[in-house]
């Protein structure tokens, strides 16, 4: 079993960056890929960017060139670095992992832009 939980939320100004940060744990686990979605009420979850070992990361084309995945050499964690935050930008994240044909979501974590 693998739990996923992501933290990095906050108050942000417009423009800002922020980073979110996700861990699966036990990090005894074999994850495979990790990714982070967005939701914002009413809409679907969108796929934002996914990271796959030994596999440039995947970005929605919404954010390229302003948000960042990377994942640390050791351990199942996972970093989105947000740049340039727009209003647009604004909704749930929530990050998932795939361990074994299972993947399992985090609870999501938001940020609020501050003008």
């Amino acid at each position: 079993q693998v739990q996923v939980v992501e933290s990095g939320g906050g108050l942000v100004q417009s423009e800002g960056s922020l980073n979110l940060s996700c861990t699966a744990s036990p990090s005894t686990r074999s994850i495979g890929a990790m990714a982070w979605y967005r939701e914002i009420p009413g809409q679907r979850r969108e796929l934002i960017s996914t990271i796959t070992n030994n596999v440039s990361p995947q970005y929605h084309d919404s954010v390229k060139g302003r948000f960042t995945l990377s994942r640390e050499d050791v351990g199942n964690t996972v970093h989105l670095q947000m740049t340039r935050l727009e209003p647009e930008d604004t909704a749930t994240y929530f990050c998932t992992a795939w361990y074994m044909v299972r993947n399992t979501w985090g609870q999501g974590t938001q940020f609020t832009l501050t003008p």
